[in-house]
């Protein structure tokens, strides 16, 4: 099975890349739990499923719009190194996917807004699949901090599956992580109010350690 040296040989690239052509800092807050965990991150660039690789030394399978998939060469690529596609519509699909990437012992991560943040500093409000997955698969959830400098980002107009889209890449300049505690929640993943608290709760983790993380890269 070819999986395991592509995803080695990908994160050694990626690590000379953000080496040379990124300000990389990553700041973990705590050693990270043993066994599979939930990575919930906020998102302000298209290119953070591809930085956010670089949080932990095992494999994980990142959550990715299904826009993304169909680019050509990028999308089996992905396929190929088990990253999941979440089809809008069918987010339920992708959701159990992951929770059996989870149960299999492979970490996973989401993106709570579920879309490109407003900025580096504004979050949209955090959607119910953080939550439900992790009451699901029981695992630990541990919140993720991301910062870049927003003048830095490339807004390129793009068109995928023959409709008009805006793709935000971030190739250089200062990037920031900053990895939360983990945190452990308990009970019904059909309790809305549940639901919604722990959703909540986790995306207030992620919004202070994102300036945390700010404040690191600009001070």
């Amino acid at each position: 099975m070819l999986t395991q040296p592509m995803y080695r040989i990908s994160r050694v690239l990626l690590k000379l890349y953000a080496r040379f052509m990124l300000e990389m800092d990553i700041r973990w807050q705590a050693a990270l739990p043993q066994g599979p965990v939930l990575f919930a991150a906020n998102h302000p660039s298209t290119t953070d499923p591809i930085y956010i690789h670089l949080v932990s030394p095992q494999p994980m399978s990142v959550m990715i719009a299904a826009k993304v998939f169909s680019i050509p060469m990028l999308g089996p690529y992905m396929r190929k190194l088990q990253q999941i596609c979440v089809t809008p519509g069918h987010g339920g699909q992708a959701l159990e996917q992951a929770r059996q990437t989870l149960e299999a012992g492979r970490s996973v991560t989401i993106f709570p807004e579920g879309l490109i943040s407003p900025s580096p500093c504004e979050f949209h409000a955090p959607r119910s699949g953080v939550a439900r997955l992790a009451l699901k698969s029981g695992v630990p959830v541990v919140p993720i901090g991301i910062y870049l400098n927003e003048a830095r980002c490339k807004r390129v107009p793009a068109e995928v599956n023959g409709e008009p889209d805006l793709i935000t890449w971030y190739l250089r300049g200062p990037y920031a992580i900053t990895v939360g505690e983990a945190l452990h929640f308990y009970g019904d993943a059909e309790d809305q109010s549940l639901v919604k608290n722990i959703a909540e709760t986790v995306m207030q983790n992620i919004r202070t350690l994102a300036l945390v993380s700010q404040q690191r890269a600009t001070s």
